[in-house]
């Protein structure tokens, strides 16, 4: 090897090691926060969402409109719905895949241990379900009326709501 070579390999991996260290420093994008972190991020973004919509009302009711628009043709075409939500979420990985590895990896091992303990896991999403209602009462009760809906509607075509094998399981 050259002695400009040499300097040029140093000269790159230096480069490498001050981008690396860098991206450290500001936090790489797309990079998985704990989950105690994440609560008070997504506190502060609903709150932001509260203060945009206190400033401007009607960007607010127009965002509502799209996306109960959004939800009623996803009700009308689940499967286009589906295929668009599988489309997006190929292409977030591919842009990232290591992060989608690592969600990949939780995902299974969070499925492993409510298998194990399934009373652990069902006593875990009703307190974060519980803490959720108490920060907002007004959509934990739209959810609920959803859900009995939902529970109406499947009374009456029992077929349409049969699970599929290996789904989630029913409420208790």
């Amino acid at each position: 090897m050259t002695k400009s070579s040499l300097i040029s390999s140093l000269g790159l991996v230096v480069a490498l090691a001050v981008a690396a260290v860098t991206a450290s420093a500001q936090g790489l994008p797309g990079a998985t926060v704990r989950k105690d972190d994440a609560a008070p991020v997504r506190a502060a973004g609903k709150g932001d969402m509260r203060a945009r919509c206190q400033e401007n009302p009607q960007e607010c009711e127009r965002m509502k409109a799209e996306f109960e628009k959004r939800r009623e043709d996803c009700k009308a075409a689940p499967e286009k719905c589906r295929a668009e939500r599988k489309a997006h979420r190929e292409e977030r990985c591919k842009a990232n895949p290591q992060q989608c590895e690592e969600v990949r990896k939780k995902m299974q091992e969070r499925r492993e241990q409510c298998k194990a303990e399934p009373e652990k896991c069902r006593a875990e999403m009703k307190a974060r379900q519980a803490e959720r209602c108490k920060a907002d009462p007004k959509r934990c009760e739209e959810m609920k009326a959803r859900i009995e809906q939902r529970r109406a509607e499947c009374a009456a075509n029992p077929e349409r709501c049969k699970r599929a094998a290996g789904s989630r399981p029913g409420p208790n």
